[in-house]
């Protein structure tokens, strides 16, 4: 079975400011783009939204959500924190290692249901390096940043 392929990026004019996130979806021969923002946030919401965004599409597709996922993604913040981090973040009670509470942990724990219920592999692209679909889904997020301003 075809592997479902996808790139995200999300991001902010300011920190906080207003903000965009784009994905590209490949299954079958198709890649599908999606994009969306807000008018006040930050740049981590938004990566997190991108990814949150392209696995709901793989979760409501009955014909993908069963394939491999595999996610292309330019924020090490979003890759580590759903590969690794989560794990403490959990048994501690959503607190960092610093004991404060983590950042964005409405976000987290979508993005921690939708990937526990995918087979999910996170690869980590180098932003602005020329990779087609990082840069097709910078362009996505710029666009939608551009409607708040």
């Amino acid at each position: 079975m075809e592997e479902v392929v996808i790139y995200t990026d999300g991001g902010c004019s300011g920190n906080p400011g207003p903000g965009g996130w784009g994905v590209v979806v490949q299954a079958d021969g198709v890649a599908k783009q999606l994009s969306g923002g807000e008018k006040n946030t930050t740049n981590n919401r938004m990566e997190l939204t991108a990814a949150i965004s392209a696995l709901s599409v793989v979760k409501n597709t009955p014909k993908f959500n069963s394939r491999k996922v595999i996610v292309h993604i330019d924020s090490q913040y979003v890759k580590n924190g759903i590969t690794t981090w989560i794990k403490s973040w959990k048994m501690k009670g959503w607190v960092t290692s610093d004991k404060k509470p983590v950042r964005n942990q409405d976000l987290w724990l979508k993005l921690d249901e939708l990937n526990s219920s995918l087979d999910v592999d996170w690869v980590w692209v180098k932003g602005h390096a020329g990779v087609e679909f990082n840069e097709v889904c910078d362009q996505l997020c710029k666009k939608e940043m551009n409607k708040f301003r």
